[in-house]
This record gives structure tokens, C-alpha cells and sequence, in this order.
């Protein structure tokens, strides 16, 4: 089936970034000063929830362009973790600059709590309104994006983007339920619950982040519907008796490693070997793309399983 090439999907993904980029640094700035104007701590939670976000989306376009470097010498099989790795400092951002802080707001404006200006909250109100439609229209680019990509739910750059703008939009409807009450009650406990709120909220949103990037980092194993696809095209080779060992690792998000053991039918000369092995990497290749790094070792299972049940036998 014909789709976009890993160029295409990239390109998509980094005018999402772009998108997000530019509406929380413009957020960011007008919430900062409402946030002042009005000295609301929901509001500045808010705002450094979109410097966060704004950080973050720089790690992001890094991550797009190191990802991309070709291999060398000391990198053989490519940098495409160099996603993964800037995914996951995009998280602790999240987590210390827009959780901690909100969190952080939301606790000093219980603690000294002040009623505000009728004016400072009209303004701050219609600020976060800006801003929910900016989140909202960066938020429905990323989803749209992640729909044309054959692979947009997989894609760490994508997937944080979407869990920003989620959960900026969320934040926005969070802080204004905050000032609203506040405004009209006097308490502000309600603004600094709703401080509080948000913090918790990106919190649990970087900690998701974190963890996902952590184990594409330390090496995680293709998807099981593909290892099971690869497994059943090398069983379904004339020249293959059985497959003894099947293990695949994600390189990146267009590289996969995959690494067989098989044992081949007796009476094979070592040019026909050679002739086999080359036919089935050509053939995984050409059927998964992505599954580039493909490395065969041919054994004779036989032989294995005869010296495993003679070192059992002597351990007995």
C-alpha cells in the first residue's frame, strides 16, 4: 500500500512543532502579563506552562534534525534515539518548569490569598480565551498531522505535542474556572486550587512522557504484530527448518533492528546458504521498510539441541 515516506512524515510533524512553537510563545508573553496585571497565580501557572511548552518544542525541532544524521564510525546503526532522548527532556521541562511552579503558585495563593481588580481579571478572562483557541488550533493541527502520518501515534515529537496542547487547552479551561470563581466569591483558594490543579495535571502528563521515552531509550522490541509477520515469512521459506530465535529492537522511528536464528534444511552447499540468506533479508527489507538492519545467523539446531541435552545430562 502506497503512503508518505519518513521525509514527508517529518516535514508534517516538524510544521506541527512549528505551529505549537509559535502560539505558545505569543501565550506565553500575554499571559505573563496578564498574569502580572491582574497578579493572579492561576494565570502565571498558566504562563509557565506555555514557557515550558515553548521550551520544549525547541527540543523538539532538535530532536527532528539529529535524528536524521547518517551513520558513522562511532554511531553504526544511526541516530534516530536522538528523538527519543530530546522527547525526554521535553518531559522533565513539563514536569519542573510548568508542574512544580504551578504547583508551587497554587500553594502561595492559598497561603496569601488577595482579592484582585475587577479589571485585572477581565483582562486575564479574555486573554485565556486567546489563548484557548491558539491551543485549540495547534491542538487540531497536531491531531490532523498524526492522522496523515502512517506512524503519528509512534512519533515521540508528535505524541508530546499532542500532550502539550491536551493539556494546555485543559489548563486554560482550568485557570479560568479559578479567576471566575475568584472574581466573583473573593476566595482565593478556588484560583489556587485550580493553580494546584494544573500542576498536578502536567505532573502526570510528564510523567507519562518520561516513561515512554525512557524504554524507547533503553532499546524496546518492535511491535509484536510485525516480529510475528517476520516470523512467519522466514517459517514459510522452502530452505528454513525452524526458526530458533527471533529478537528485534527499535533503532528509530524509521530503523528497526532484526536478528534471527534459523536452521536451514541439510544437504545446502555454502554458496546456496549465502544465496538463501541474501533472498530473505532482501525479502524483509523490501516488505518493512523500516525494518532496515536486518542480521541473519544460520545454525545447525540440530547440533545445538543434541550439546544442550549433553550438558544437561552432565549436570545431572
Amino acid at each position: 500500500m502506497a503512503g508518505k515516506g519518513p521525509q514527508d512524515g517529518d516535514e508534517g510533524t516538524r510544521g506541527a512543532v512549528l505551529v505549537a512553537l509559535a502560539a505558545n510563545l505569543v501565550i506565553a508573553v500575554a499571559k505573563t502579563a496578564a498574569g502580572l496585571f491582574a497578579g493572579s497565580p492561576a494565570m502565571l501557572s498558566e504562563a509557565a506552562h506555555s514557557v515550558a511548552d515553548s521550551l520544549n518544542e525547541v527540543f523538539l525541532l532538535l530532536s527532528l534534525r539529529r535524528s536524521k544524521r547518517a551513520p558513522d564510525a562511532q554511531h553504526p546503526f544511526g541516530y534516530g534515539k536522538e528523538r527519543y532522548f530530546w522527547s525526554l527532556l521535553a518531559a522533565v521541562g513539563i514536569f519542573v518548569l510548568g508542574g512544580i511552579f504551578s504547583f508551587y503558585q497554587g500553594i502561595e495563593a492559598v497561603r496569601h490569598g488577595e482579592n484582585e481588580s475587577h479589571a485585572g481579571y477581565v483582562a486575564g478572562l479574555a486573554v485565556l480565551l486567546i489563548a484557548l483557541l491558539a491551543e485549540s488550533a495547534s491542538l487540531l493541527r497536531a491531531v490532523v498531522q498524526t492522522r496523515r502520518s502512517g506512524h503519528g501515534a509512534e512519533d515521540p515529537a508528535l505524541r508530546t505535542v499532542l500532550a502539550e496542547d491536551g493539556t494546555a487547552v485543559i489548563g486554560v479551561l482550568l485557570a479560568a474556572a479559578g479567576m471566575i470563581v475568584h472574581m466573583v466569591t473573593g476566595n482565593a483558594a478556588a484560583e489556587g486550587a485550580a493553580s494546584m490543579a494544573i500542576g498536578v495535571l502536567l505532573m502526570i502528563v510528564a510523567s507519562g512522557l518520561g516513561r515512554t521515552a525512557h524504554r524507547q531509550l533503553i532499546g524496546v522490541s518492535a511491535d509484536p504484530e510485525l516480529r510475528d509477520e517476520i516470523e512467519q515469512l522466514l517459517g514459510e521459506q522452502p530452505e528454513v527448518d525452524t526458526v530458533e530465535e527471533l529478537l528485534t529492537m527499535r533503532l528509530g522511528m524509521d530503523s528497526t533492528l532484526v536478528a534471527a536464528r534459523i536452521d536451514l534444511v541439510g544437504g545446502l552447499d555454502s554458496e546456496r546458504v549465502e544465496e538463501v540468506s541474501l533472498r530473505i533479508r532482501h525479502s524483509i527489507r523490501e516488505r518493512w521498510p523500516a525494518a532496515d538492519r536486518v542480521f541473519l545467523d544460520i545454525t545447525d539446531a540440530r547440533t545445538e539441541r543434541e550439546d544442550r541435552a549433553a550438558d544437561q545430562r552432565q549436570d545431572h
